[in-house]
């Protein structure tokens, strides 16, 4: 059976759940889940959880992920992108040097208003649901943080592309939005480009059509250890590899603490853990039962 992890370069168009949807016919198995949702107009880094590796969707949205945005000045649409319907038009007077200065008030630890367009559920219904009704719902701005933010070219005299590494939860097209509003004049976004997300750049991403071609799809899937690289090795075996099987906590007196990528002593990937006060405790197994 294929487990692992496959990096897509997502296509423009396609949504996600299409993406994970081409890859269970094409690897044959159900069990498939992407880690973080990327919008039809985007394209780039989808990490795709294949088998038993779908164990680890719950920590890819943790990580952060990074962005190349097109900026669109002077327009305001009521999706926040160049995709909805537009709602204002404004001349615009803000050069780079403007654009520059504004862009410092979106660094650090901000706090953003959803957009009505996005998979928030409200009483039940998602945002987008009462947005293509005609309904709009006051939404609580949600803490974020934009760890990087900088204008990588200006593309014309209103338009920029911005590179955006920024926290779980941030929405790009708000962002695009909210500088807009700072300069007084509006703006969207063009385009996005997602080439970083769970610990994994575009030098890792696939196209769909190289899978779809390639004679061993399953040979491109990466180890689901992989994903959990950043953490130390540890390998245990005997009566200790026996409780870390069973989901006990094992005492190892000496081991520092933290968190650890566990391997058996044949070699293969038991779990991930938490190692506390000599005691190790499974945070989450990835051996086949």
């Amino acid at each position: 059976m294929a487990n692992g992890i496959i990096v897509i370069d997502k296509p423009e168009g396609w949504t996600s759940m299409d993406v994970c949807a081409k890859l269970r016919g094409i690897l044959h198995e159900k069990r498939i889940g992407h880690g973080g949702t990327l919008d039809p107009m985007a394209t780039g880094v989808l990490p795709v959880f294949v088998g038993r590796a779908t164990r680890a969707v719950e920590f890819a949205a943790e990580r952060d992920k990074e962005y190349l945005a097109g900026l669109k000045l002077g327009v305001v649409t009521n999706t926040q992108d160049t995709t909805g319907e537009v709602l204002e038009t404004h001349p615009v007077t803000a050069d780079r040097e403007a654009v520059e200065a504004v862009l410092d008030r979106f660094r650090g630890d901000i706090a953003q208003i959803p957009p009505m367009y996005s998979a928030i559920k409200r009483d039940g219904k998602k945002l987008y649901e009462l947005a293509r009704a005609g309904k709009e719902v006051e939404r609580a701005p949600r803490p974020v943080t934009i760890h990087a933010l900088d204008i990588v070219s200006q593309d014309g005299p209103d338009t920029y592309t911005l590179r955006v590494r920024c926290s779980k939860g941030t929405y790009v097209r708000t962002l695009c939005h909210d500088i807009g509003q700072a300069l007084g004049c509006g703006g969207c976004m063009s385009a996005l480009r997602r080439t970083w997300a769970a610990g994994f750049g575009l030098d890792r991403a696939v196209t769909l059509e190289a899978v779809r071609q390639a004679e061993d799809p399953a040979a491109l899937l990466l180890p689901v250890d992989a994903y959990f690289a950043r953490h130390p090795a540890l390998t245990v075996a005997g009566e200790t590899e026996k409780k870390v099987r069973n989901g006990m906590t094992a005492v190892l007196p000496g081991l520092d603490d933290g968190t650890y990528r566990v391997y058996g002593a044949a070699g293969g990937f038991l779990a991930v853990s938490q190692a506390k006060q000599g005691k190790l405790a499974t945070i989450k197994s990835f051996f086949e039962v």
